[in-house]
Formats: C-alpha cells, structure tokens, sequence
C-alpha cells in the first residue's frame, strides 16, 4: 500500500541579525517513491534524519544508501543528490543552519562532507529534537530563533555521542581481536610441530573457528592456515640449514608435516625449490 505524500516546512519567524548558529527553517516529508532531489548545491548546512523508509544519499561521487535512523548532513556549496526507494521510499525531517559556530558544531559531531552520515540507531531523541525545532517556529513566538538554536544544540550532543560510542564500540573490537591474535600467534609458535588443527586450536581459546579466523585475518592479513603453514616452512628452511644431520624426512616431522612429500610440495611453493635442492645448495657454499 503507498503512503500518502506529504510535506511540510515552517521557517524562523525572528530574523536572523546576529551571525550565531541560526536555524533557517525546518520540516518534515513522507516523500513519494522514486522523488529526486539534485544534483544541486545550497549555501547553508541541511540536515535530514530517516523516520522510516530508505533511500540514497549522493555526495563527493559516492553513492549511501540509508535506511530509518540515519542522519546525513549536506555542506554548504556540496554538489549533491539524495533519492528515496522505490519499493520503500523514505520519511525524513529536516533542519537548515548557518552562522558562526556552525562548522565547529558539526566537526565534533564527525559529520564531515567525507563522512556525511551518522547511524543513530532507535535513538528516539533526534527525530523528537527536529520536531521541537517545527514545533518553535509554529507557534511563532520572539524566543523561536534561541528555542531552535537551542535544540539544534542538543542534536550535535546527541551525535557527538553516538559518534563516542561507535568509537569505543570499535576500539573494544579492536582491542579485542588484538588481544586474540596475540593468544594465537603465541599458541601457534610454541604448538607448531604437534599435529595441531586450526578447530582444536579454536576450541582451545574458547572461540568459534570462523570468527577467530576472521579476526586474527583482519589484524595480520593471512588466515590462522595460511600462518601455520608459513612458520612450519620457515621453520624447516632454517633446520635443512642449521641441522644437517637431520634428513628431510625427520625436518618434515620435527615442523609439524606428517606427510614429507606434502612438506616437499609446500616448501618448493615458498622458496622455489625442493628441500633437498636447497639442502644441497648450502652445503656447496
């Protein structure tokens, strides 16, 4: 069933005479599917917040897309363009501003035009601020341009906010899977000759194998595999130099292959040549 269009917009009845964070005007749309704004530029900062609904957000050549409780933020003298679905197109409130203190505003709340966009999640505190902003303009009073700039305040603590907490979210998964790629690196490098397995390993440390694999990737760049497999051959490159009394066969076991011509496949594929190549490489130095 398609929403009934709406839209709404109310502007500040006190003139602005001052320069300071002033807010322009403010309003409120259930747009209508596919509804195309730009491209275009304004001279002000317009911010909206997604009620419901999604749509796309086009700035600096990239393309968002955005769903309810987003907040995207256009610059002044941006070329932009935003759209709402098709399928499910967006209700959205927004504000204009300008003045002074305006840009310093909106760096703490990390709205930058490289970031222009912010998940506030089911913070019900924002679309409740933009609609005090309507509401002060409504009724038209000599104290409407502070009552705005007042909420408009409050709507930069509420992101700065939620920008801390992304922030400390991300740090604590940061240092989370750090603190988990030191416990594998330290129980790969002392359990490297045993006939380990990545499961066992996993279950070891308390930890599902596909998320500790995709943890211990994205801090090292390599799988938990990729990393065995690459100190057990390391391992072995410096025991066929060091140790000549040992036979490649007994090399192989000491680093964890069970199989020497598995060892032997592994270790041509990372320097090149055959273990006994090599072998007999150093010897004839």
């Amino acid at each position: 069933m398609e929403l009934p269009t709406t839209y709404t917009v109310l502007s500040n009845p006190v003139p602005d005479s001052h320069g300071d964070l002033y807010v322009l005007f403010a309003g409120e749309s259930q747009t209508k599917p596919g509804h195309l704004i730009g491209p275009k530029v304004y001279d002000f900062y317009l911010m909206h917040h997604v009620l419901s609904g999604s749509g796309s957000f086009v700035c600096a050549g990239i393309r968002h897309e955005l769903r309810a409780g987003h907040t995207f933020l256009i610059h002044p003298e941006q070329l932009i363009s935003y759209e709402s679905s098709e399928a499910d197109p967006w209700r959205y409130r927004w504000i204009a501003f300008h003045g002074g203190p305006a840009q310093a505003l909106v760096a703490e709340t990390g709205l930058e035009p490289a970031s222009p966009l912010l998940d506030t999640g089911r913070n019900p505190r924002i679309a409740v601020l933009f609609h005090h902003i309507m509401r002060a303009f409504r009724h038209n009073d000599r104290s409407a341009h502070l009552r705005a700039a007042g909420y408009l305040q409050l709507l930069f603590a509420e992101y700065a906010s939620a920008l801390t907490e992304a922030d400390a979210a991300a740090q604590q998964r940061g240092d989370e899977g750090e603190a988990l790629t030191q416990q594998v690196l330290r129980y790969l490098s002392t359990q490297y000759a045993e006939p380990i397995s990545i499961e066992n390993m996993a279950d070891s440390l308390g930890y599902n194998r596909a998320y500790l694999s995709r943890l211990f990737k994205r801090q090292t760049g390599v799988t938990p595999v990729t990393f065995l497999l690459k100190l057990r051959i390391d391992k072995a490159h410096l025991l066929l130099r060091e140790r000549l009394e040992l036979t490649v066969e007994q090399i192989a076991a000491s680093v964890g292959f069970q199989d020497p011509l598995y060892f032997s496949k592994q270790f041509r594929r990372f320097y090149g040549q055959s273990p006994t190549a090599y072998r007999e490489a150093m010897k004839a130095l």
